[in-house]
């Protein structure tokens, strides 16, 4: 990935700034794997965008896509060091949002007080 400067911030945004990577990150977080569960989150992602950020993260090192079953052939995405090392990131967002935007849901207490090394595989 090309980035746009040294910036560290203006870095992390080129890859996961656009709207919905931080939320499919945030799925699998929350447990969704496999495609199709992704797709029963809330905000409504469109197939072709979710195939896209997928490609992405698994392309940029933050998930692992992994095959769970072999006829018909289907993976599971899985986050790697990489990925889950944005946990804090996504906790401090929704801390934020919490405290100045109103009207949203809590988080779970597993989310909010996980540590990135929960999330790894334990294959």
């Amino acid at each position: 990935m090309e980035h746009r400067s040294k910036c560290p911030i203006a870095s992390t945004l080129d890859l996961v700034g656009d709207r919905w990577t931080l939320l499919v990150l945030r799925n699998i977080f929350r447990g969704s794997r496999r495609y199709g569960e992704h797709l029963e989150s809330p905000e409504g992602i469109a197939t072709n965008i979710l195939a896209d950020r997928l490609a992405l993260l698994e392309r940029e090192g933050l998930i692992e896509k992994v095959a769970y079953q072999t006829r018909p052939l289907r993976h599971e995405y899985r986050l790697t060091r990489k990925g889950a090392d944005l946990l804090p990131v996504l906790q401090t967002l929704a801390t934020w949002s919490m405290k100045h935007v109103p009207d949203r849901w809590a988080p779970s207490e597993r989310f909010m007080h996980s540590r990135p090394e929960d999330f790894l595989a334990q294959d």
